[in-house]
């Protein structure tokens, strides 16, 4: 079986992977994407395609649904002239050019199905979830993992929310809910927070801010479809108790999708992509990562989109170094 070559491959269809992909198209470089089947556990658009309303991205004033901003986002790819394989990369070679990248199924033979003198990851991460009774029929429903993203929804404001979490993203997100919600409660495992100082105390002294320590989540409860009810318990007296919410927000970190390149790019400790900072550069020349693969502080589908663009920019400029 002979290889396909392409000057770029792009490995992922989030807002990133689709908005490099349109900058490449139009530069003629003839893009082909992988958005991937159930890669990460997602459908090809990535995390947005579970999402409902998107109120925070530029140009629809009305909102938009995740799914539909992604439909979008595709057909404008494929209309600038990007090839779209509905297939995931299950292996990767980037020791050397040109790189070396195998399709599901194909990842036991010696030839690659595909190769490539630049390669863009946009794989993306998901985020932790706790997969407690009841997760499944309340997402996206009453329960969420971006606050910034959803937390302005109709369904949760003037209303009691919960975050899961004791680290700093988990104030921040408290903090930030408390603009939208009665009140906020914060179900810390541990008997301490694991957020610094600073922000620990601004979270305990909020007026609409009820840290619960030693506690966990343990179901998720609702009626006509939405959540209404967190259950929990002590985790030290074993007592378990309920609390009246609306709204459920997980903040106990990400997993970005880097297995591809475990033992083959930098990664920092919690295994996202190191790039260059201002770029979207990584410790292998040819190699480009965009999107909450290497974002582990904005995480938005606008700065996912940005980084795309970067990184097309990034890859178009060495390819046309690479000609020279």
């Amino acid at each position: 079986m002979t290889s396909e070559h392409r000057r770029v491959i792009i490995v992922g269809s989030g807002p990133a992977g689709h908005t490099a992909a349109i900058y490449l198209a139009r530069a003629q470089m003839e893009p082909l994407m992988f958005e991937g089947m159930m890669a990460n556990g997602f459908a090809p658009g990535g995390q947005l395609t579970t999402t409902t309303d998107v109120e925070n991205f530029p140009g629809f004033p009305t909102g938009v649904m995740g799914g539909e901003l992604m439909d979008k986002m595709r057909e404008q790819s494929v209309n600038c002239g990007t090839v779209i394989e509905t297939e995931t990369i299950t292996k990767l070679d980037i020791k050397s050019r040109p790189f070396k990248l195998w399709r599901e199924g194909a990842d036991e033979q010696g030839e690659p199905t595909d190769t490539a003198d630049a390669i863009i990851l946009a794989t993306g991460a998901s985020a932790k979830r706790m997969n407690l009774p009841g997760e499944e029929t309340y997402w996206q429903n009453g329960i969420s993992a971006c606050a910034v993203c959803d937390g302005a929804v109709p369904i949760f404001r003037n209303k009691p929310l919960v975050v899961i979490g004791g680290g700093d993203s988990a104030a921040e997100e408290a903090m930030y809910l408390t603009k939208y919600g009665s009140h906020v409660h914060v179900l810390v495992r541990r008997d301490v927070l694991r957020a610094s100082k600073v922000m620990a105390e601004r979270l305990l002294k909020h007026p609409k801010v009820t840290v619960h320590f030693n506690t966990v989540p343990t179901e998720c409860i609702g009626e006509n479809g939405l959540l209404t009810e967190v259950t929990t318990r002590d985790t030290k007296s074993g007592k378990n108790s309920s609390i009246e919410a609306s709204g459920l927000f997980y903040a106990i970190g990400h997993t970005p999708a880097t297995s591809l390149v475990k033992d083959q790019l930098n990664l920092d400790e919690t295994g996202y992509i190191v790039t260059v900072p201002g770029s979207t550069l990584t410790s292998v020349e040819g190699v480009f990562a965009a999107g909450d693969v290497q974002d582990k502080k904005y995480r938005q589908a606008i700065t996912s989109a940005g980084s795309g663009c970067m990184a097309a920019l990034d890859a178009e400029k060495f390819l046309s170094e690479l000609d020279d």
